[in-house]
């Protein structure tokens, strides 16, 4: 490598880190450590896969040179849960919610559609997996992350959910470990 290939490296390098202190991601121990922040992360996956890991109750994000973001969640009920590998299906902005059956079942009180806004269960962003019922959304109940309190489906912060959507685009493999 020349000089200038050598500069222009340690330049790319030197604005990532700078990228990096700057973003609101979180340094491990920090006021805001219950937010997402970029962790060591060996799990022979390429860059852009999401990793949902349900017993850690966190979603992880390869960016690679063995590092993810790390972002708390909230999964499935017990008896909700879920494994398995699958893509993201369909991204949605602002998503119009409508509870599926089994959730109107439960709740019959819950209207057939929510338009977005501050009542939407999904929040700011929904992206739908392929071949399943479940996707990785918002929420409208922070308070809800960290525990097992969905039908299912991967609920982040919404200002998290939103910086995941912005990484990902339809076909991101996404693997559910328990």
């Amino acid at each position: 490598m020349t000089s200038m290939g050598r500069l222009a490296t340690a330049m790319a390098g030197a604005l990532a880190v700078a990228a990096l202190a700057a973003s609101p991601v979180a340094a491990k121990g920090s006021a805001q450590s219950l937010g997402r922040e970029v962790v060591a992360f060996d799990g022979g996956l390429s860059a852009g896969t999401i990793v949902v890991r349900t017993t850690e109750r966190r979603l992880y994000y390869v960016i690679g040179d063995g590092r993810a973001i790390r972002y708390p969640i909230a999964v499935g009920m017990p008896g909700k849960e879920w494994a398995g590998a699958t893509t993201v299906g369909r991204m949605e902005v602002n998503p119009i919610w409508g509870p599926p059956a089994e959730v109107k079942r439960d709740k019959p009180n819950l209207p057939d559609l929510v338009p977005p806004g501050p009542h939407n269960p999904l929040g700011p962003r929904a992206m739908l997996l392929s071949g399943t019922e479940y996707a990785i959304h918002g929420t409208n109940r922070r308070d809800s992350i960290g525990t097992r309190a969905s039908y299912g489906c991967i609920r982040m912060f919404n200002e998290d959910v939103v910086d995941l959507y912005d990484k990902v685009r339809i076909g991101t493999p996404v693997v559910v470990t328990r």
